[in-house]
């Protein structure tokens, strides 16, 4: 096998020159979101800055975007690259063996940020006290289709924001029912109609008397988008006319065909889980004499009758309820300290950066112990022969 350090582009990867140029870029590019969390939020601002491959300016006035940096996604593979060939240009010998380990510690921690961004899920849990929950809603938006026609069971159909924004026509398996999306729009002001408004898509439900203006989607953390959609339902061939369909409309809309209900909704993403959580008590604890919160805590029953799992866990700050790969963190409260709201983070890679920062410390020890070893055994060496310490070191 031929020696890579014989090439120059090899050793141009691996310099540390490299390292440094592309460290202190991460450091510009974390204080520069850190900025931005102010005006695009916690997700918008790592979504732009460390979550790309290039950061762009926009020209103020202009459609015109330049690129500036580039994104925490183009720096973090081209420092794989660099601390992968620093790896294999290191010999594999007893005295190297920390800095085997600092290395592989610190591509473990890229890579762990990689799988995080490529396949993590955040969504959130709300639950009052006594409700019992056994879904997810996320921050993207979904057409729900819900078969009400048996009341011990719904058949709910959901189309997700994604789809929508593509438009067509969506079957629904299993139901004689298909979705025709005329229009969508990820965020909207809805108002009530005006004389001389444009004439409404909408012909039937409550749509008819709103108006809609397309609004650039949100971005801050707080807020949320009102999506709005302009669906026809066709079954059997039939249409059953245009409906006006948002999160921030909260009357119910539905449509009658051949003796079965179907109601149209658009709301939250949900994520069905095969177990249900049920809030027993919510507790918010304060310092006394103050109102300055000292605790925020969840008890809740988890109950999983497929494995046999019936129990109270208490989740509180810094202390989640970790199960079935997720974990139940405490984010939020309201309604008079009755409602409680979950952040639940799903990220197959959460162990990868605890395991990149066992081997960086285990692998620094090892080598600064070496180093201090040998350098206790120098004084040792030349009393033993009488030489000064200077002269060993000749």
């Amino acid at each position: 096998m031929s020696n890579p350090t014989k090439y120059p582009l090899f050793n141009a990867l691996a310099s540390m020159q490299l390292t440094i140029v592309l460290l202190a870029l991460l450091m510009v590019l974390v204080f520069l979101c850190t900025l931005a969390q102010v005006d695009l939020g916690t997700f918008g601002a790592v979504a732009v800055y460390m979550r790309s491959w290039l950061v762009f300016w926009h020209v103020p006035g202009t459609a015109l975007s330049v690129p500036i940096l580039p994104g925490g996604v183009l720096v973090g593979l081209v420092l794989t690259v660099n601390l992968v060939a620093q790896y294999v240009r290191i010999p594999l010998n007893w005295p190297n063996v920390g800095l085997w380990l600092v290395h592989l510690g610190l591509i473990l921690f890229v890579v762990g940020e990689f799988v995080s961004g490529a396949f993590q899920v955040d969504s959130q849990m709300a639950i009052e006290e006594g409700q019992t929950v056994n879904f997810l809603e996320g921050k993207d938006a979904e057409l729900a289709v819900t078969d009400v026609t048996d009341p011990q069971l719904d058949e709910v159909y959901g189309i997700r924001e994604s789809r929508l924004s593509r438009g067509g026509t969506v079957e629904l398996p299993g139901s004689p029912v298909s979705i025709r999306i005329l229009e969508f729009y990820r965020n909207a002001d809805l108002r009530n109609r005006q004389p001389g408004d444009p004439p409404s898509l909408a012909t039937r439900g409550v749509g008819t008397a709103v108006s809609v203006t397309p609004l650039p989607p949100v971005s801050r953390d707080d807020d949320v988008n009102r999506s709005v959609a302009f669906v026809e339902p066709v079954a059997s061939g039939r249409s059953y006319g245009v409906w006006l369909l948002s999160n921030v409309l909260g009357a119910p809309q539905s449509f009658i065909h051949e003796g079965r209900t179907y109601v149209l909704q658009m709301r939250s993403r949900r994520q069905y889980l095969p177990y249900s959580i049920t809030l027993k008590k919510f507790s918010h604890d304060v310092y006394a004499g103050t109102d300055i919160p000292k605790n925020f805590s969840s008890l809740v029953r988890l109950y999983n009758p497929s494995r046999g799992e019936d129990r109270d866990v208490l989740i509180f700050m810094n202390q989640p309820l970790r199960y079935d790969g997720k974990a139940f963190y405490q984010a939020s409260f309201g309604k008079n300290d009755t409602l409680s709201v979950l952040q639940v983070v799903e990220n197959p890679g959460w162990r990868l950066p605890y395991l990149s920062c066992a081997l960086v410390t285990l692998g620094l020890l090892y080598h600064f112990g070496l180093r201090l070893r040998r350098s206790m055994k120098r004084p040792q060496a030349a009393e033993a022969t009488g030489d000064p310490p200077a002269a060993q070191e000749a």
